[in-house]
This record gives structure tokens, C-alpha cells and sequence, in this order.
């Protein structure tokens, strides 16, 4: 993983997959269906363990929905469901009792701490985990207070303080995250629970926005914090369906040197040299790439627009071409093997990356 050291946590069993303890990071997203719809957040889960979502969220927002992770189970699906939960501690307990392999909660706005220890006693009772959330709205008061506002500082005392009621009533099955639509109030808050304790650190910045802010904003706060080691499962917030998450997800993996497989597709920002139409071969070439399994190979392609950017800069990579005029060079780890005609530049990179996978 390019060297990066991950900090020390706590294994955590989230259904069939681990969170913490030196464990792949997994990528998590939630599902927007309506949760009394079980036919429907079945669909949508289906859906976000097809695209490679390692763990689903379903929110239980009344006791009607608590038997959606019973229902989505009886469907084939294989993928680890949690609970989110709000206020009502009885809806955790509803939902341990029901099938889901985590439950989420914010302790600060479930009524105090002894409605917390009953969630932690199900869950305890059921082999369930739980993941201790703290924001905005539910940070302790009197770290509010004490800090004059919803700083760094008071999110992760208060995140802290749950933790230790939690460890001292010898439940230790905890994931922690702190959320906050500020990326330096939760890259901050993260850091100080990480220096903490050993839990393992659940990364997002909540309330991202749109495709491209929330794209930008996820990728600064969770991968800043990866870059440095921290953090055992992601998910990106976006406004858009939940499946657009992973891949998301995924590529911020892939840039901070955490994925172990898959294809990375790099390319020359464009100049004055160019000559070839490097958009219009990425726009048809990135998604087909997308579509391949790599069968845990780890294979990166380059579209570079001329010999300058070409297999010099690029040498590093499995399989790429350099444009030049209506042509260009493919090359093998920096090594021109032959030349192409640019309208079969798509082509010819999809057959030697699918070569180099079969290899």
C-alpha cells in the first residue's frame, strides 16, 4: 500500500466482513428506498452488492421496518446490513433482534446512557456490532459547552466518552465515526479519536452535496485521513442513487494506494501538442474498463496525448498509448511495442488489458 502505515485498531465483525484490525478498508453505502418497502430496499441492495458495495445501511425509522433485514436476507442477499437508527433505542433492539449485523446509532440522541447499555446488551446478545456515531446534533452537551461550540475537540470527547461507558460495561464490538459537512472540523475530530483509542474509524463527510462537491469533499477528508493511515471502512455521501457511491468509494481507495486490484486508468491533462481525440477515446474506454474483472490482478492503463507525456512519464504502467497525429505509440511499461491508428486505439487497449488479466 505505497508504504503507508495503518494505525493499530480492534478487529470488528460486521456480518461476513471484518472493520478494523488490519483488514482490507471496506466501502459502505445506504440505501434511499423507502425501508417500508421491503421489495424495494431488497432491490436496491441487490443493486449496491452487484456494483461491489462491501456493507449496505438501511434506515429503521419506526417498528414497521424492522423486519426489512430478515426480508432482504430470505432474497440471496449476501451482503452485511446495518441498522440506522434515530431517538428510538427500542428500534436498535427491534432490529439486533431481526437480523441485522450492525446497528448504528447516535447515543447523544437516544435519551441516556442506560437506553444505550440496553441497545449494547441486544447486541451483545444477538453477535451484533454497533457503530457509535457522533455530529452535530448529538454531541454531549457539556463538551459543547466546554469547547464553546461543535468543534473538533467536542465531537471527539464526546465520541470518547460513549466509547469508554461502552468498553467499561464490556462491550467492545464498536465502529466510530464523527460526521461533519465541515472537512476540516471531521478530518480534526478524527485525528483526536484515533489518538484515543483502538477502535475502528468509520470515514465520510456527511452532507457532501452533489456528484462533483461531494466527490471533492469525501475525497479531501477520507483521503487525507487514509493517506496517513487512519480509517477501517469509508462512505461517500452523495445526492445522487447510492450505487454511484461505490465506484467513488473505490477510486479514492485506489488514489491513496489502498486497493490491492482493479484497473486504474490515467491520463495526460491535454496541451498544445495533443493531436489525437484523448476525450473522446477516455468517454468510450473508461466505463468498458470498469466492466472488467481483474481477478485480483491490479493493472494500470495510460492515454497520454503525445511522447512528452508518453511512456516516459507513464512508464509505470501495464499498457498505455501516446498520441501523435492520427496515430499513436502503444507501449509496455515505458516501452514503445508498435504503433495504431487512433480510431482503434479503444479497441486494441481493451484486448491487451484483457490479455494482461488472462496472463
Amino acid at each position: 500500500m505505497s508504504g503507508i502505515i495503518r494505525r493499530t485498531s480492534r478487529a470488528v465483525k460486521v456480518g461476513s466482513v471484518t472493520v478494523g484490525g488490519g483488514a482490507p478498508v471496506s466501502v459502505q453505502s445506504m440505501t434511499n428506498a423507502d425501508s417500508h418497502d421491503f421489495a424495494d430496499v431488497a432491490e436496491q441492495t441487490a443493486r449496491l452488492e452487484r456494483v461491489g458495495c462491501d456493507i449496505v445501511r438501511i434506515a429503521v425509522p419506526d417498528s414497521d421496518c424492522v423486519g426489512v433485514f430478515e426480508y432482504v436476507r430470505s432474497k440471496g442477499i449476501n451482503v452485511p446490513l446495518v441498522a440506522d437508527v434515530h431517538f428510538d433505542y427500542k428500534l436498535a433492539i427491534g432490529a439486533a433482534e431481526h437480523g441485522a449485523d450492525k446497528v448504528r446509532v447516535n447515543p447523544g440522541n437516544l435519551g441516556g446512557t442506560d437506553r444505550l447499555l440496553a441497545v449494547a446488551d441486544a447486541c451483545a446478545a444477538h453477535g451484533v456490532s454497533m457503530r457509535v456515531g457522533v455530529n452535530g446534533g448529538s454531541a454531549e452537551k457539556r463538551f459543547v459547552e466546554k469547547y464553546g461550540g461543535v468543534t473538533p475537540e467536542a465531537l471527539a470527547e464526546s465520541a470518547l466518552s460513549y466509547i469508554k461507558t461502552l468498553d467499561d460495561h464490556g462491550f467492545h464490538d464498536i465502529v466510530v465515526s464523527v460526521k461533519s459537512s465541515n472537512v476540516k472540523t471531521m478530518i480534526e475530530a478524527t485525528r483526536l479519536i484515533a489518538a484515543g483509542c483502538d477502535c475502528p474509524l468509520h470515514l465520510g463527510v456527511t452532507e457532501a452535496g452533489t456528484v462533483r462537491m461531494g466527490t471533492i469533499k469525501n475525497a479531501v477528508g477520507i483521503g487525507s485521513l487514509l493517506s496517513d493511515g487512519i480509517g477501517d471502512t469509508i462512505r461517500v455521501t452523495l445526492s445522487t442513487p447510492p450505487e454511484d457511491e461505490v465506484p467513488v468509494g473505490r477510486d479514492i481507495l485506489r488514489a491513496c494506494g489502498y486497493a490491492e486490484d482493479g484497473i486504474e486508468l490515467v491520463s495526460c491533462p491535454t496541451c498544445g501538442r495533443t493531436q489525437i481525440d484523448l476525450l473522446g477515446i477516455l468517454n468510450v474506454l473508461e466505463p468498458e474498463l470498469m466492466k472488467l474483472d481483474t481477478h485480483g490482478k491490479k493493472i494500470k492503463v495510460a492515454v497520454m496525448g503525445c511522447v512528452v507525456n508518453g511512456p516516459g512519464e507513464a512508464r509505470d504502467a501495464d499498457i498505455g498509448i501516446a498520441g501523435g497525429r492520427g496515430e499513436a505509440a502503444l507501449f509496455r511499461h515505458g516501452k514503445v511495442v508498435g504503433k495504431i491508428k487512433e480510431e482503434d486505439a479503444v479497441s486494441v487497449l481493451l484486448s491487451e488489458t484483457e490479455k494482461l488479466i488472462n496472463e
